[in-house]
Formats: structure tokens, sequence, C-alpha cells
């Protein structure tokens, strides 16, 4: 199952790729990369992500999920 979210409050895209649990993390910056414990990449969180995209593409990308 695959899930797109947009939170606007915090400016974080959410893009999970699992239910497994979290065991996890790893930081590339403004990138968040979560695992499960058999190391399967479960959630990926993108800070600040309207700084590198616009509304009309957030938009899109959110309601195609």
């Amino acid at each position: 199952m695959k899930k797109i979210r947009y939170s606007k409050d915090v400016d974080v895209l959410l893009i999970e790729l699992s239910e497994d649990a979290i065991a996890y993390a790893e930081d590339e910056g403004q990138i968040i990369f979560h695992y499960s414990l058999n190391d399967q990449l479960v959630l990926i969180e993108i800070l600040d992500f309207k700084q590198s995209m616009s509304e009309e593409m957030i938009a899109e990308l959110v309601s195609t999920s």
C-alpha cells in the first residue's frame, strides 16, 4: 500500500510505502528515511517540502494518493 500525504502546518510530505512498524530512521538532510526491523523502507519524510515544489504540484501529488 502506498499513501502520499502533505501536512501543510509543518510543510512535510509523507510517502508511506508499507504498514510495517518503524524500527529506525536515517536522516539525509531534508529527507528522513524510516525503516522496519528487517531493513525495509517504510516511510519517506520530506521536510520543508513547499520550498522545492509549487502548490499545484503538491495538490497533484496528494490527489493521486
